[in-house]
């Protein structure tokens, strides 16, 4: 896992490389996805402006005394990941140390952690001192969870088009509240 975590980038790299990427795109991937590194980015900026820790969330953190690093799978262009990276990256900043892989890079990581067979992110791994995997979250909350299920459930009286609006509504009011907490679970 260190080697992941060698190549792994830090939050403000990771933003610039979406930007970057909305900007100039290198490649057709990157091109076809412009409209979501546009909205990717704008909901990470909402969230770094509107993201405050929860205090007892950060007494949660400090009574389990980890003392490992959280290592996410991610990229900007992802609605899940562009709402919970910023929220999970501001909590842990001054705590632990917080490190980006990029899905697309090399998906050898992301293979060992899929999501009822998908590539799903962004994957949250935390690990200890040694870089050993001690757990793994994602690539949604439990609420969002729920939502994907309902809208999977019946779609046609769920179109993907209400389950998504639902979820960022929710992630615009919970503000990875719910992220954190059940990520705090796991440590």
């Amino acid at each position: 896992m260190k080697n992941y975590w060698d190549k792994a980038i830090t939050f403000d790299e990771y933003v610039a490389i979406a930007k970057q990427r909305l900007e100039n795109p290198s490649n057709q991937q990157e091109a076809d996805y412009q409209q979501y590194y546009e909205l990717g980015l704008q909901r990470i900026d909402r969230t770094l402006k509107k993201f405050v820790a929860d205090e007892e969330q950060i007494n949660e953190l400090k009574s389990k005394h980890f003392d490992g690093k959280v290592l996410i799978i991610s990229e900007a262009w992802c609605g899940d990941a562009s709402a919970t990276v910023p929220a999970l990256v501001k909590f842990f900043e001054g705590h632990n140390e917080v490190r980006i892989f990029l899905r697309d890079s090399d998906p050898s990581l992301i293979d060992q952690f899929l999501t009822d067979g998908t590539q799903s992110i962004p994957k949250v791994l935390i690990l200890d001192k040694d870089f050993n995997v001690k757990n793994s979250w994602g690539p949604r909350p439990k609420f969002g969870k729920e939502l994907l299920m309902k809208f999977k459930a019946d779609p046609e009286n769920y179109p993907r088009e209400q389950f998504y609006n639902d979820l960022q509504i929710y992630y615009a009011k919970n503000r990875g509240k719910d992220a954190i907490q059940e990520i705090l679970e796991l440590l």
